[in-house]
């Protein structure tokens, strides 16, 4: 049975900080034990957006902060206002403090709120009366938009909440409603995350980022500097992961976070959140991945072998280094159904096993020969060259081999057409660049062959070392950026004064750890080249200088 997606409702948050003698403190307020959702969590006040948040009274007394404005700071067509309602209306039910004013921009005193929350609790008049009554105005204007967090998938309730930032009212007293919250603390972000470390708190994954993202003020005006100045507001889903130890969260910032994903859209959890050598993974009904036990500096996890096919005809692109134990890992995942070797280049982690394995399978070796350079594989001997353009049929898959020189002379991408996936070798990296090394590598047709690929219908990228990629035409704007970054950076350092490659290096990567800069070297020299190719630098002697 298929399971069900659910749809997150919307719902706002508030954080309210104020000043406290160490630093500035936050309001938590513990959720009922019997509640159906985080039971028992400190939570920020908040809930669902009710239809009563949109009414159109709250535009009318909104002093120009108006739907259109609310939406525009949200990223929405319309409805934000109800977002900014909804968090002022959900902290004065569950604790008592109102974010509202008067039309003399008074709030109503200790008592009046007393009362008037009773009355709301009692069901004689909701929030939308309330300040009708009163003729009161949200103070709309106090609050900042602060975040923006989506429940996961696979959870029985799921919510799309906007996280508000504001100062505390003043000389307002904070009570738990005993119905949905039963406690409250003022603490500093530092301190709550400490109690959750500690065991003393339930903390939801939500809050304890939002805690670790408001460490570190030293008043409430820096925070809400800062939540004013954010040029915007990206959602964060987290997504259910397993791994070595169990459970765990994943941002959009984690590199295993699209391929989970893609292999676990429901949520369910069991989808891998690391990359472990000899662990086979289904990436797709043609698609298994298995890495290499080779983990190193260069190599991240290990390299990517891919199987592609379907069970009666397979090939391995990226068979890896000569290794026994990995080898024989890919002879019990193919069986008699390995047909094909491919290798996206000669260097050494990528194609040293294809002669062990064709020997083992009498599989037809693919790819292109080895440049004559050191640190190459020159056993790679294919038995068919591999041209740009042409096609090979592997059972249910189709390869389309892509021509992307500029790591390697011999460098080719598979794109398997039946699902936009493009194996990229080493020519796109997960989490960092590579290495372009003269005289093989060259900075000019590296630049090229990536933006060949924006001509390309491309869903997902599978690296030689690393999680699958989405976005990629995304991800490749972004290494032409960052290299166009790195080049533009050499050109100022040669204009500013000539220099040796030694001298240069700190200059063009100093934000590089130094312990990296050998490599760097290499990648430097290479933009040079390219520098020198295009007529905008020239060497003389060991110095380069702006032409």
């Amino acid at each position: 049975m298929t399971p069900t997606l659910l749809t997150p409702r919307p719902a706002a948050t508030l954080i309210l900080a104020r000043d406290g003698a160490d630093g500035p403190e936050v309001f938590l307020m513990q959720r009922t034990l019997k509640a159906n959702f985080v039971a028992g969590a400190y939570v920020f006040p908040g809930g669902a957006v009710d239809p009563g948040d949109a009414d159109a009274f709250w535009a009318d007394n909104a002093a120009g902060f108006d739907d259109a404005v609310a939406s525009r700071l949200l990223g929405l067509e319309q409805g934000g206002l109800a977002y900014w309602i909804a968090a002022i209306r959900e902290t004065f039910e569950e604790s008592g403090l109102l974010l509202a004013t008067d039309a003399a921009g008074v709030a109503p005193d200790a008592d009046a709120l007393t009362a008037l929350r009773a009355r709301v609790a009692a069901g004689e008049l909701d929030f939308n009366a309330l300040c009708r009554e009163r003729r009161l105005r949200p103070s709309l204007t106090d609050l900042r938009y602060f975040s923006h967090w989506i429940t996961p998938p696979g959870l029985s309730r799921r919510f799309d909440t906007r996280f508000f930032l504001a100062a505390a009212p003043a000389e307002q007293v904070a009570v738990p409603d005993q119905v949905e919250t039963i406690a409250h603390a003022w603490v500093r972000p530092e301190d709550a995350l400490a109690m959750q470390k500690r065991g003393e708190i339930d903390l939801v994954f939500a809050t304890i980022q939002t805690l670790r993202a408001l460490s570190g003020f030293d008043s409430v005006d820096a925070m809400l500097t800062h939540a004013q100045a954010l040029e915007a507001v990206p959602a964060l889903m987290p997504r259910i992961s397993t791994g070595s130890g169990g459970r765990r969260m994943l941002l959009p910032a984690d590199r295993a976070y699209a391929e989970v994903g893609k292999l676990d859209p429901f949520g369910e959890g069991q989808a891998w959140s690391e990359i472990t050598p000899g662990r086979t993974v289904q990436l797709s009904e043609r698609v298994r991945r298995l890495t290499a036990p080779n983990p190193g500096y260069m190599t991240g996890p290990g390299t990517n072998s891919y199987l592609v096919g379907d069970g009666d005809t397979l090939a391995v692109i990226d068979p890896g280094p000569d290794d026994l134990q990995h080898v024989e890992a890919l002879l019990r995942e193919s069986g008699a159904a390995l047909r094909y070797i491919l290798a996206t280049h000669t260097h050494m982690d990528h194609s040293p096993a294809a002669r062990r394995l064709k020997a083992l399978t009498g599989a037809e070796v693919l790819g292109m020969p080895a440049p004559l350079h050191a640190r190459q594989d020159q056993d790679f001997a294919p038995d068919r060259v591999l041209r740009h353009g042409e096609r090979i049929a592997v059972g249910n898959a189709t390869l389309r081999v892509v021509h992307t020189p500029g790591h390697a002379s011999n460098h080719l991408c598979y794109l398997l057409e039946e699902e936009k996936l493009l194996f990229t070798g080493d020519h796109i990296m997960q989490g960092s660049t590579v290495v372009i090394n003269p005289p093989d590598g060259n900075m000019q047709a590296y630049f090229d062959a990536l933006r060949a690929l924006l001509q390309e219908d491309l869903e997902w990228l599978a690296p030689g070392h690393g999680f699958l990629i989405d976005h990629p035409h995304r991800a490749v704007r972004r290494l032409l950026a960052h290299r166009q970054t790195r080049e533009d950076k050499v050109l100022r350092a040669l204009r500013e004064s000539g220099a040796t490659l030694d001298a240069l290096l700190p200059r063009v990567y100093d934000d590089v750890p130094a312990e990296r800069h050998a490599m760097a070297a290499r990648s430097l020299f290479a933009h040079l080249e390219k520098l020198a190719a295009e007529g905008k630098a020239v060497m003389d002697g060991d110095t380069w200088r702006a032409a």
